[in-house]
């Protein structure tokens, strides 16, 4: 016991317990500064701003101490108002600290542009597909005397003849001229 005694008291578990005693201080000290500097426990509500223009959202948001950052306009949805918000990031009823970004996808004025592919002389069978694909709605099939069963003899918009390689709106409606298989030209 004596020895237990003694060796409790020695400058050893002295010096232990000393430098115990600091790094707990030094690491109560940090946690509370870093609680300072990361406002902990801070909230902020995250708004919806879907369908929102950005003068609608640059105000709304300036009054909760938040900025926002277009990041893309994304493909058009005539769902949405035009250059309206379709999605955010973080998402709405998420909780933020004061001066966070929020990341905004914008719906652009009109669909886009999209090329019109090479189909012609292809089945209808094979042009379908690869036209739906690019965004066109195929409107109207009409035949023509060909040797060719449903081959693609033509493409028209809006009743005029169309070359592969212009441009159209996507979700234009075109009508596709097609061979009937009559063996006659």
């Amino acid at each position: 016991m004596e020895l237990l005694k003694s060796f409790l008291r020695s400058v050893f578990f002295r010096n232990l317990a000393i430098a115990v005693l600091i790094l707990t201080l030094f690491i109560t000290g940090i946690m509370y500064w870093l609680d300072y500097l990361t406002n902990h426990n801070q909230k902020i509500l995250v708004p919806d701003l879907s369908k929102k223009t950005l003068s609608e959202v640059n105000k709304l948001l300036s009054e909760k101490q938040m900025s926002y950052i277009v990041m893309d306009s994304a493909n058009f949805n005539p769902d949405y108002p035009r250059f309206s918000v379709i999605d955010q990031t973080p998402k709405p009823g998420s909780f933020v600290k004061e001066n966070r970004k929020i990341y905004l996808t914008i719906n652009p004025s009109d669909f886009g542009d999209v090329t019109v592919p090479n189909v012609v002389q292809k089945t209808y069978r094979q042009a379908e597909p690869t036209l739906k694909s690019m965004g066109f709605i195929i409107g109207d099939t009409l035949y023509q005397k060909n040797i060719g069963r449903d081959v693609v003899l033509e493409i028209q918009f809006k009743g005029k003849k169309i070359n592969p390689g212009e441009k159209l709106k996507k979700t234009s409606k075109i009508d596709l001229i097609l061979g009937d298989g009559s063996g006659q030209l």
